[in-house]
């Protein structure tokens, strides 16, 4: 596997959960929001939010910025950007007709 296909894998597995794929969601439209936000969203402990946050940072998926002492996410475009091509490349590839 090469390393790209590696950082690929790994983005997509971190989407696989779905208060992961909720809080990159959220972000999409709210960035720069701040850990302690996601708790009430998701029903979930502060650990337990900050380990998926860790999880999306880890794959390169968010980006964090200190604002006094709360922490606030963002989404890397970049990284969304890459993943986009990355699906509409197998889109295409899976939806084209049949070579004949």
């Amino acid at each position: 596997m090469i390393e790209s296909d590696a950082r690929h894998v790994a983005m997509l597995r971190a989407l696989g959960h779905p208060v992961r794929l909720g809080i990159v969601q959220r972000l999409a439209v709210e960035p720069e929001t701040c850990a302690c936000d996601f708790t009430a969203v998701f029903g979930v402990s502060q650990p337990t939010i900050s380990q998926h946050l860790k999880v999306l940072r880890e794959a390169g998926l968010v980006t964090t910025r200190r604002h006094g002492t709360q922490i606030c996410y963002s989404v890397a475009p970049a990284e969304f950007a890459e993943l986009a091509g990355l699906l509409a490349g197998l889109g295409r590839a899976v939806l084209a007709p049949a070579a004949g």
